[in-house]
């Protein structure tokens, strides 16, 4: 079994990750972020993944199995990329106050051999947020790298009144279907003893 390696300096992911007690090593390796003419935010955010795979594997020696994932928030089509400035994040509060939007998350595995990736699509519904409520919520700290300008894991999950589709992949990783790509490079979940669930016999 290769080791595993995980492409992205984000928190969350590896704290995704060692949650399904899959053990890795974090590697990182910049790539071009910006989109292409005409592509979805789909292929985008596919692309994306692929390419994070694969500049994580370049600069490895030696037998080694890479995941990358990158994550947009769409409204309208449009990708909401992380706030810029503070007006920017107000904006895209306001954008996205009282309706429905999609969180795109890809994951691509890649050993050198073969290069596998999907897309998960997620609906994510939010209240009204006031501008008030806006301006504290910007004043947190916690919408500054997010994408969208808000982290459903952590305070903005006061403004979350539906989802539909996969939690964990809002968050940054789809688990389930990560576990199963996983597992078809040799990889397996639960690797990490004190993550095994206690089993009772009980007669």
């Amino acid at each position: 079994m290769n080791p595993l390696y995980l492409a992205s300096g984000s928190p969350r992911r590896r704290e995704l990750l060692s949650q399904i007690g899959v053990p890795f090593t974090v590697t990182t390796a910049p790539i071009d972020e910006t989109p292409l003419p005409g592509e979805t935010a789909e292929a985008y955010v596919e692309r994306l993944a692929r390419a994070k795979a694969e500049a994580g594997l370049a600069t490895l020696t030696g037998p080694a199995t890479v995941l990358g994932s990158d994550t947009a928030v769409v409204l309208d089509g449009r990708i909401l990329g992380k706030p810029e400035s503070r007006e920017h994040a107000l904006a895209m509060l306001a954008d996205l106050s009282g309706r429905e939007h999609q969180v795109l998350t890809a994951v691509a595995v890649s050993d050198g051999q073969r290069c596998e990736s999907l897309c998960i699509a997620s609906s994510v519904r939010f209240r009204v947020i006031g501008s008030a409520e806006a301006e504290r919520y910007w004043a947190s700290g916690e919408p500054a790298d997010k994408a969208g300008g808000y982290a459903i894991q952590g305070l903005g999950a006061v403004f979350v009144t539906g989802l539909q589709g996969s939690y964990s992949a809002v968050v940054g990783l789809p688990l389930s279907e990560t576990a199963d790509m996983l597992a078809r490079f040799g990889i397996a979940c639960w690797q990490i003893p004190a993550l095994l669930p206690e089993v009772t016999n009980q007669r």
